[in-house]
């Protein structure tokens, strides 16, 4: 390790720059991103509902300390929970990723850019109801939709080049690192403070990815991104408060993140931050799966009228997949909790082979005692297709392809299913977008009175009703 003598304070690294600049200033303009967003935002929301029926997750909500009160506090979706705006982060961000059913984004690094609404739905809250308590203008729920395409924008461009995963950290880095630039321009940060609240996600020291890789896989996987956006809100109201910031947090010479955590190399961004992610991101609509099998259970399902009777004449499962799936969810083995199920591969196809569908309930200890569901699994085989691989990186393409063959004992087997693109992909959109709203509408019927479900379709399924709607106002439709 060389010695560093040069104490001169260098100019802020040109990514925190462009980051805080494009979180503070950009304008954007795309009527199709802010539709998306709507769109984004009912899901995300919905999923959250969806996974308060699962007590290992309820048990972590709440206040820190049981019976804390806040005055005027976030309310938490789906309960009676009014917390201050970091333990409502951490809140909202469990309940919307813990089924693993909110949308996605593949790159190099992999991430759910809708986690950052836990961040943005408790500042946004938080900023509205104390302007409105103080007479102020509040604010209104297009200034939410801005932060998710721009929160959605930076996690997502980042993850196009850099590959945190093989480094072994948790894509979390970007859902706090995109949560903190937005929070604290909601907060109403200055170009400089969103540098500095910036500067000290990157440096945090990050989350290993051990919690979601065998044999560790565990519901540390469901929560990490509420621990992230919380870190993020508390990063930017510090960083309102004046706390600095550390200007090449990135690039510093053997202290700095790019030396420290990600092998010595720089950060790469290829494209210009704009709308693009929010425009393409994938909607998780048919199954609560990890994203990189989803065409896989799609194929499953269309089998399954085939094989559903002939269970013990099956020989042979061939699944052919892409390289990103292989390195993820290809696990063999006892699968111990239902964390390690929905990252299995051949667990989630085996399901959708033996039901013709897949649900959160699937993942649970009851389902998982059927037998034969392992039986399937050992006679998969999982093989990369070179061109899945190379189209689920091509930035025009942006595959997630699967294929599914079955061979029977007799020597005969079904044709060979292949779907390249899942339903919630840009590409099916027109088809994806019926699913999404009648998903969002059950979600919301597994915990709200039904004047209050009537109330938020009305709401939600209106662009400029919603967009000209007070954030606390738009938060106080899902309060139990």
């Amino acid at each position: 390790m060389s010695e560093i003598t040069n104490n001169d304070r260098p100019v802020p690294d040109a990514l925190l720059v462009e980051i805080a600049e494009y979180a503070a200033k950009a304008v954007i303009e795309s009527s199709e991103a802010y539709e998306t967003s709507r769109y984004c935002l009912l899901d995300t929301i919905g999923c959250g509902l969806l996974a308060l029926r699962y007590p290992e997750c309820t048990k972590l909500l709440g206040p820190v300390v049981p019976g804390t009160i806040v005055p005027n506090g976030v309310p938490v979706p789906g309960t009676s929970y009014r917390l201050d705006p970091v333990t409502a982060a951490f809140n909202v961000g469990c309940i919307i990723r813990w089924l693993d059913f909110n949308d996605t984004w593949l790159a190099a690094e992999w991430g759910h850019p809708s986690d950052n609404l836990g961040a943005i739905w408790a500042v946004a809250d938080y900023v509205s109801r104390t302007r409105a308590a103080n007479g102020d203008s509040p604010l209104l729920m297009r200034d939410v939709l801005t932060a998710m395409i721009k929160a959605h924008e930076i996690q997502g461009v980042l993850a196009l080049e850099n590959s945190f995963n093989r480094v072994g950290l948790d894509h979390v880095l970007l859902v706090k690192v995109a949560s903190t630039a937005v929070a604290t321009a909601l907060l109403g940060g200055t170009r400089d403070e969103i540098i500095h609240a910036v500067s000290n996600a990157w440096i945090d020291g990050q989350s290993l990815r051990t919690y979601r890789h065998s044999p560790n896989t565990g519901t540390r996987k469901s929560w990490a991104a509420g621990d992230a956006t919380s870190r993020a809100v508390r990063l930017a109201l510090m960083a309102v408060k004046g706390e600095m910031g550390y200007p090449s947090a990135l690039t510093a010479p053997v202290w700095g993140f790019q030396d420290v955590l990600f092998k010595g190399k720089s950060l790469a961004l290829n494209r210009k931050f704009n709308s693009y992610v929010m425009e393409h991101v994938l909607f998780k609509l048919a199954y609560p799966a990890e994203f990189h099998g989803q065409t896989a259970v799609e194929c499953a399902v269309k089998l399954h009228p085939l094989v559903k009777d002939r269970w013990e004449e099956i020989n042979a499962i061939k699944l052919t997949t892409h390289e990103s799936a292989i390195r993820i969810i290809d696990k063999r083995g006892p699968l111990h909790n239902p964390a390690d199920r929905d990252h299995c591969l051949q667990y989630m196809t085996a399901i959708g082979l033996l039901f013709g569908q897949l649900t959160a309930d699937h993942y649970e200890d009851e389902a998982a005692s059927d037998p034969r569901i392992d039986v399937l699994r050992g006679k998969m085989t999982v093989e990369e297709d070179l061109r899945y691989s190379a189209d689920y990186l091509d930035a025009s393409k942006r595959s997630i392809a699967n294929a599914l063959q079955i061979f029977f004992k007799d020597g005969s087997a079904t044709e060979r299913v292949e779907v390249e693109y899942p339903i919630g992909h840009r590409r099916r959109r027109i088809e994806g977008i019926p699913l999404l709203e009648r998903k969002f509408e059950a979600n919301l019927r597994t915990r709200l009175a039904e004047r209050q479900v009537r109330e938020i379709l009305a709401v939600g399924s209106d662009q400029q009703l919603l967009e000209q709607m007070p954030v606390h106002r738009f938060v106080d439709l899902f309060v139990l």
